[in-house]
Formats: structure tokens, sequence, C-alpha cells
């Protein structure tokens, strides 16, 4: 039997949430609906597969939820709104949307970009658990052949250094690595004492984690050792 996927559309107008999720229920989704920000982010507690999302809420902003949405799941999440402001839709697409539709919109357009939203994130969910160069912690996912870190579906850009630090770490979760360790696994050169680069490194590349929206800081600091992830 098909499992059928569950959609939350957050949307203030009557009108176009109504037509939304009959269009959905008609095309054999399960839909729920939201008409504020606040709404939206009580529902979230719930399970759902994808996210059709307004920007112009009463209350909590859509960028606002959209926000929230990244720091805690990776599904798919569907901008409809009448902003057609380049800018804005630049600044979500960075935010982690995965597509943006203006009002007013075509219903087969909307279907269509639902349904390849859906079949594009079952795919890339079953290639990262089958693929061996993968490795997942938590909400990251470092990619050891393209050399990619994404947190949850947002992508972490991070130098060569900070790169192979944390590929170090999620390698090795349960190990506690000294400042020696990291320096000489990932420069290949003898560490010297007195030198700061790791402490830099590490600094930024919690500063980019956090930023990308993990639920706190992972890399925890050994007080004399160096550091390890938090298990």
């Amino acid at each position: 039997m098909k499992i059928k996927n569950k959609i939350l559309v957050v949307e203030d107008d009557d009108y176009i949430n109504k037509l939304l999720c009959d269009m959905l229920k008609d095309s054999g989704y399960i839909t729920k609906s939201a008409y504020s920000g606040t709404e939206a982010l009580i529902y979230l507690k719930e399970d759902f597969d994808m996210v059709i999302l307004d920007l112009m809420l009463p209350g909590i902003s859509g960028e606002k939820v959209l926000e929230e949405i990244r720091k805690i799941k990776s599904i798919p999440i569907i901008i409809i709104s009448a902003k057609e402001d380049k800018g804005i839709k630049i600044k979500t697409l960075r935010m982690g949307v995965d597509d943006y539709i203006t009002k007013p919109f075509d219903m087969e357009e909307v279907s269509a970009r639902i349904d390849s939203n859906l079949r594009r994130y079952k795919e890339l969910s079953q290639n990262n658990n089958t693929n061996n160069n993968v490795t997942k912690y938590k909400e990251i996912t470092v990619n050891e052949d393209t050399r990619e870190v994404f947190v949850n579906k947002i992508k972490v850009e991070l130098t060569m250094r900070e790169f192979d630090i944390l590929f170090l770490l999620v390698n090795n979760p349960k190990k506690v690595f000294s400042k020696s360790n990291i320096f000489e696994s990932v420069w290949n050169e003898e560490f010297l004492a007195y030198d700061n680069t790791i402490n830099v490194h590490v600094s930024n590349l919690r500063n980019k984690l956090l930023a990308a929206g993990v639920n706190k800081d992972y890399i925890k600091t050994v007080w004399g050792i160096g550091y390890k992830l938090d298990s």
C-alpha cells in the first residue's frame, strides 16, 4: 500500500488555503491547514513531508517560520507568495527554500512542483542512506567525495581545513583529539605547542555550523587536551 505524504499548508487567506488543500487531497496527499506563523510552528511538532508557506502571515512572518523550520527539519519547503521582489526570492532560497512560486499561480504548475520536490527529496534521502562516502552526525551530513557539508538541506561553505577538521571529528565521534592530533592529521606537519591555528579554525567551523542551524554547538572543548564531538 502506497504511503501518503502529509503536507502542511501555511496560508492566511481562507480561499487560497482551501484551494491548495482540495487540490492536494485530490492528488492523494494528506493536508493540514495553518493560518498564521504561530499556528504553523505549533503544528510543526508533528511529522510532515513538505511545507507550503506564504510569507505575508499575521503574527510571526513566513521568513521567521522558514528559519525555525530549518533549525529542526530538512523537509522540502515551497514558498507561494505575492512577493515578486528578486531579493526576497534569493534570500529565502539561501535560507533553505526548495522552490518559490509567485501569486497568482497556476494549479497544474503548483501540483507538478510539489510532486517534483517530493520525488527529489526521496531520491536524495535514499542516496544519502546508501552512499558509503556520506557520513551523517545528527543533522550534519558530510560528503567525502564532493567535499560538501549540509545542515539538514542547507549547504555550509567551509574552507579546505575546516572541512578536514569536521570530517575527522564526525568519522570518530567518540574520540578526543588533541590539538596536535588534529594538526598533524589535517596539515600533515609537526604541531607547535604555541600555535593558535587549530583554535581559530575550530571557532570558525563552530560559527558556520551554528549559523546554518545546528541545534547546538556539537564541537566540545576538552580542557587541557583538545576537542571532541558531543555524544
